[in-house]
């Protein structure tokens, strides 16, 4: 994952917390209910020191203030100050814009907690102790968020560079990922928009739901489509519900311990709800996703075999001319000794001949698809031969590569690095690795990357030929191949493992 896609994450979530914490708190407001208290956290200070209390002046306002001048605050750093300064190396410019931020915050909650904390100005003697002590309750605050958003910056760069791709490839899918953010963000939505005994029943219940769902859509009911066997499914079924309620139970009589008495009738309720609605309607919804997804898959795969013919007419126009061409431009270059242009003329018809042959099949021996590749690596080690500044490493390893693949899987990967990895007038580096074992196929590239002028035509062209490649993995081997991409400032990565026995 990289730094932009988190961002958009990031500013999705905290314009969402944000706005659910408003609505949490501008919630009892609108409330006819007379049950829900309009009294403040402190009230009993105020009426301690003979003071007036207003809910809205000394709860509601300053609440709002704090919420508002913190989410700017992230805002500012997150998406201004850290990017375009401090990851680029600025660091005083940087440092010269976060004292602003912090001073503004700062002034923010100190007068917030003149408002929140009023009841001191009876207690302390003078109203400068009072306004001394606003100061540094807000110094103090101000401090802890700085704290708290350079562990988040540094946990989720963290994540971003190392554990991102381990938890997406083996342990939650990307879809199932974005599916749990959304029913994430609805579940804190209901939580923060309900009030009393509805709200404990979805704070609680929420989560198992979530459990529930996930494991069912992207762990049991796809295990059972493969071994079909009804008591293995109840069993993981009966497992999985016993396990998220009982520890819902567990997590009730821990947190809540005014309610823990009705821990373990929460508890059966929520069992009967997931057996009687949860389970039905998760495998309603995973049968109508297999059905679409075997729609969509025939579609598109009659429509690839479509474009494969259309393309493969097109090549027909007269390849012998072709061939014949090169055979005599080859033979001319011998003849003149012009060792390099032979070799080139040579590698540049083998890799015509795979277009042509190969590449209309479905499967070809993987050491096919090696050799196309090695000889595009050659051609283009002659293009930039002249430049020292420009490594080219290859290391593949075909001990174990005994398998069959589609044709021009391999290819575009490292076509993508040639194109946007080479710069001749910055030190460049390409290393292409391969490896095999009786399963699976291993395929790593990386590249440097270099900036690009605004006018450079090819500058948004990077995930064009990925994206394609993408979908050929997908339809080809859905399930069966676990594919990373991941690009910093200096280098893009390409990672790709394709199980051809599975």
């Amino acid at each position: 994952m990289n730094q932009q896609q988190l961002r958009k994450i990031e500013f999705g979530v905290a314009t969402g917390i944000f706005l659910l914490a408003l609505i949490n708190l501008l919630g009892p407001s609108f409330m006819s209910n007379d049950r829900i208290s309009m009294d403040g956290p402190y009230v009993y200070k105020f009426e301690q020191y003979h003071q007036v209390y207003d809910y809205y002046l000394h709860y509601v306002l300053p609440a709002m203030g704090k919420m508002l001048f913190l989410y700017l605050s992230f805002i500012a750093m997150n998406f201004l100050i850290i990017p375009r300064f401090f990851e680029q190396g600025k660091w005083v410019e940087g440092g010269l814009l976060t004292l602003p931020v912090l001073l503004i915050l700062f002034v923010a909650l100190m007068v917030s907690n003149s408002y929140t904390y009023g009841y001191m100005l009876g207690q302390y003697a003078t109203i400068r102790g009072a306004h001394v002590q606003f100061a540094k309750m807000a110094f103090l605050s101000t401090a802890v968020y700085a704290i708290l958003y350079v562990f988040y910056y540094v946990s989720k760069t963290l994540y971003a560079d190392y554990l991102h791709r381990w938890v997406t490839e083996k342990f939650l899918p990307a879809k199932g990922a974005k599916e749990l953010l959304i029913v994430g963000i609805t579940w804190v939505a209901l939580v923060a928009i309900t009030y009393s005994s509805t709200r404990r029943i979805i704070f609680f219940a929420g989560p198992v739901v979530m459990t529930v769902y996930y494991f069912t859509q992207y762990r049991i009911f796809p295990e059972y489509e493969l071994h079909r066997n009804k008591r293995v499914l109840w069993r993981d079924l009966s497992l999985l519900l016993l396990m998220v309620n009982t520890l819902m139970v567990i997590v009730i009589a821990v947190v809540a311990h005014r309610h823990a008495g009705s821990s373990v009738p929460l508890g059966l309720l929520s069992l009967l709800f997931c057996v009687i609605l949860v389970l039905p309607l998760c495998w309603l919804l995973f049968k109508s996703r297999q059905q679409q997804q075997a729609t969509v898959t025939g579609l598109q795969v009659a429509l690839g075999h479509s474009a494969a013919n259309l393309d493969f007419l097109r090549t027909q126009i007269n390849p012998h001319f072709l061939f014949n061409a090169l055979n005599t431009l080859y033979g001319t270059a011998l003849q003149e000794e012009a060792t390099r242009t032979s070799e080139g003329i040579q590698k540049l018809g083998d890799m015509m001949r795979f277009m042509l042959h190969d590449n209309t099949l479905e499967k070809i021996p993987l050491d096919k698809e090696v050799a196309y590749l090695q000889n595009y690596i050659d051609l283009q080690r002659l293009r930039v031969l002249v430049s020292p500044d420009i490594k080219i490493e290859v290391n593949i390893d075909e001990t174990n590569c005994h398998h069959d693949i589609a044709p021009m899987l391999l290819i575009p990967f490292v076509e993508n690095a040639f194109k946007h990895g080479i710069s001749l007038r910055n030190k460049s580096s390409i290393v292409i690795s391969m490896s095999c074992n009786e399963d699976k196929i291993f395929f790593d590239v990386y590249n440097t990357v270099h900036p690009r002028p605004e006018n450079d035509p090819e500058r948004d062209s990077l995930g064009i030929g990925l994206n394609n490649v993408k979908e050929r993995l997908a339809l080809l081997y859905p399930g069966k191949h676990e594919l990373s991409i991941r690009q910093t400032a200096t280098g893009f990565f390409v990672h790709l493992t394709i199980d051809v026995n599975r």
